[in-house]
C-alpha cells in the first residue's frame, strides 16, 4: 500500500520547508507553497542556485494565513502582514516569465538583505496572479515548472546505500525538497512509472521526472555547499535521455482536495 509518508510546502522560494500533517491541494499546488520569493532590485528572482543562504531563513504562513514569519540564525524573527495586493513590482522568473508581483514593504527587504548579504525584496503573488507554463504543465506558482514535486523513501534508501558504499555519508531527504514524500513503494523509482495519483478528492498527474540541479549538495540547514553527492552518486545510475540526472517526478494537480499524511494513494 503506497501512502503519503510527508508533506512539505515553502512558502518562500528556495527557503527552508514548512512540514505538515495536512494541506490543501489547490490549482497550483499545496496551499501557500512558493507564493512569495525574493528577487533583487530589477525584479531578477533569486533562488539556492545562486543565493544558497536562502536555505537557513525558515518562513511559516500563521495567523490564518495573513501574516508570514521569518526565522534566520544571528538576526531578530520577523512577524510581516502580507500584503495580498498593494505596490506592484515587474519580475522575472527563468528569464521566460515576465509579470507583476506585490512587493511586501521594505522592513522585509532590509531584513532579508543582511540576512543573505545582497539587495533583495519580496515579493508575492498578485489575486490576479495566474501562470501556466503550458496545458500540459498546468498552473504553478512560484516554483520552476509544476505545481508539486514528488520523491519516494524507496529511492532515497536506494541513492544512500549507494552512497555509503562508495564511503560518503547518506543524505537527508530535504536536499530534494519534495511536497510529497510517497511511502510503501515495493522498488525504488517506481514513482516513474506513475501516471495519475488519487489521494482522497485530490487527482495529481504525471508531467516529467525531476532533474536535479547543484541545489541537492547544499547543505539544507547551513546554506553551505555539501557536495559532490547526491550529484556523483546520480550520475552513475540516474542519468536522463535529456541531459542531467533524475531524482523524483514532477506532477500538475488534476483535481483540487485535501490530503493528510499517511493517507492512501491510489
Amino acid at each position: 500500500m503506497v501512502t503519503v509518508s510527508a508533506l512539505v510546502y515553502y512558502p518562500v522560494k528556495g527557503c527552508a520547508g514548512v512540514s505538515v500533517e495536512r494541506a490543501e491541494i489547490t490549482g497550483a499546488g499545496l496551499a501557500h507553497d512558493r507564493r512569495f520569493m525574493f528577487v533583487t532590485p530589477d525584479g531578477t528572482f533569486r533562488s539556492q542556485r545562486s543565493t544558497q543562504l536562502l536555505a537557513t531563513i525558515r518562513p511559516s504562513v500563521v495567523h490564518d494565513g495573513t501574516k508570514l514569519t521569518l526565522a534566520a540564525p544571528g538576526v531578530a524573527d520577523l512577524v510581516l502582514d502580507m500584503r495580498p495586493d498593494g505596490p506592484r513590482v515587474p519580475v522575472t522568473l527563468h528569464k521566460i516569465w515576465a509579470r507583476e508581483a506585490v512587493d511586501q514593504g521594505d522592513d522585509v527587504a532590509g531584513w532579508a538583505s543582511e540576512v543573505l548579504g545582497e539587495p533583495v525584496r519580496l515579493v508575492r503573488t498578485a489575486p490576479d496572479f495566474d501562470r501556466q507554463v503550458d496545458e500540459h504543465h498546468g498552473q504553478v506558482g512560484f516554483a520552476d515548472s509544476t505545481a508539486l514535486h514528488a520523491t519516494s523513501l524507496a529511492s532515497l534508501d536506494d541513492l544512500n546505500a549507494r552512497i555509503l558504499e562508495r564511503g560518503a555519508e547518506p543524505v537527508p531527504m530535504a536536499r530534494f525538497r519534495p511536497n510529497l514524500v510517497l511511502g510503501g513503494l515495493d522498488a525504488p523509482f517506481a514513482e516513474d512509472a506513475m501516471t495519475t495519483l488519487t489521494i482522497g478528492d485530490a487527482v495529481l498527474r504525471y508531467v516529467k521526472p525531476d532533474i536535479r540541479c547543484r541545489v541537492t549538495m547544499t547543505d539544507q540547514v547551513t546554506g553551505e555547499m555539501a557536495g559532490p553527492e547526491p550529484i556523483r552518486t546520480l550520475a552513475g545510475y540516474r542519468r536522463a535521455p535529456e541531459g542531467g540526472v533524475s531524482f523524483g517526478i514532477k506532477l500538475a494537480v488534476e483535481r483540487p482536495g485535501v490530503i493528510s499524511v499517511g493517507d492512501t494513494i491510489y
